[in-house]
């Protein structure tokens, strides 16, 4: 049985990478998956499996046609805030899987948010189709709820992908303190600036190695590259492709300041005191989740030494997600499986 798995994957994105790794992880053995990717080659080299170009319609049609199964492979692919056209490529494609007749599964996704009257009723009909459906957030949960399509909640997959160590890592200094900023309108270069100024008085206060780690290099890595010459203490930029080594790095650090969504979920479950920089609704939700420390950019505080100092407090005083919390979280994670195991038999 052959399965399409269709996610934003080959497109640079660490956390979208991760959510590829953890279907492949958990995709049954009997089914052999043929991805949709923005790089087709470095999707093959990385993982080993069939891939096709995501924006060739001939590639994608006949991708459908020789396969059973189509998966949406997990994140927030049917949402309108980052583009209009996202919602509809993707349920474009899942919409003609399920006028061939392949079995449909929406996976471990996170719907919304939806600010469309179109996109709405495209996501709710498209949605309605699925043989299975399972989604990782209590809002999209909700949303599903609203529409009386029925389906499984568990928190993301990423939170079951395994880790593998990181070449050279432990060779840094300690300690170590991991930190990852991506470009977003919240993010102003005032804010910008405040941030990098907390990270220069907490360097000096705590005299730990700054990691500097870009999730996606198209809207990490300029960022990065112009906090750390700032920076008067030891710091490095960690680019890494391989989603688990993205999650290894965790292992080796004591606290993370992030504000990518699967950045969190990767330190939180490698057991790392984590700080959220929310600029979404779901970095907001899963802080709420779990209880993170943090805020949003749209309140920040003017003052970095405010932030600099809830930094210090979470270094000196803070705790990590305990073993159980996190064996927990995996646990639940696994669930996913569960579903892929239902739907496809």
């Amino acid at each position: 049985m052959q399965a399409v798995l269709c996610g934003y994957y080959g497109q640079g994105n660490g956390g979208d990478e991760a959510l590829l790794a953890s279907l492949l992880q958990m995709l049954p053995e009997s089914v052999t998956p043929l991805v949709l990717s923005g790089n087709p080659e470095q999707t093959h080299d990385r993982y080993r499996v069939a891939a096709v170009n995501r924006k060739s319609p001939l590639a994608v049609l006949q991708a459908l046609r020789d396969s059973q199964v189509f998966i949406w492979g997990g994140g927030s692919l049917i949402q309108d805030v980052t583009s209009a056209m996202s919602p509809v490529y993707y349920a474009g494609v899942m919409t003609l899987a399920q006028r061939m007749g392949l079995k449909t599964i929406a996976w471990a996704q996170g719907v919304g948010p939806l600010q469309r009257s179109l996109t709405q009723w495209m996501a709710k009909q498209t949605l309605a189709g699925c043989d299975a459906i399972s989604v990782r957030d209590r809002g999209s949960a909700a949303l599903l709820t609203n529409w009386g399509i029925p389906f499984t909640l568990a928190p993301d997959p990423v939170w079951a992908l395994e880790s593998t160590p990181v070449d050279g890592l432990w060779n840094l200094p300690a300690p170590r303190v991991a930190v990852n900023l991506r470009s977003h309108p919240e993010l102003t270069p005032p804010r910008l600036e405040t941030l990098t100024q907390a990270l220069i008085t907490f360097q000096k206060a705590t005299q730990a190695c700054l990691l500097l780690v870009p999730f996606q290099a198209t809207q990490d890595l300029a960022i990065a590259e112009a906090i750390q010459p700032q920076l008067p203490g030891v710091s490095h930029i960690l680019r890494l492709d391989d989603p688990q080594q993205l999650k290894g790095v965790f292992r080796g650090v004591e606290m993370a300041i992030a504000m990518r969504f699967h950045g969190l979920i990767m330190a939180a479950a490698e057991g790392c005191r984590c700080f959220a920089l929310s600029y979404d609704p779901k970095v907001s939700h899963l802080m709420q989740e779990l209880s993170l420390p943090g805020c949003s950019l749209a309140t920040i505080p003017d003052d970095p030494n405010v932030i600099s100092q809830a930094w210090l407090e979470l270094y000196a005083n803070g705790e990590a997600l305990s073993t159980d919390q996190i064996q927990f979280l995996i646990s639940r994670a696994l669930i996913h499986q569960d579903v892929l195991q239902r739907a496809i038999g």
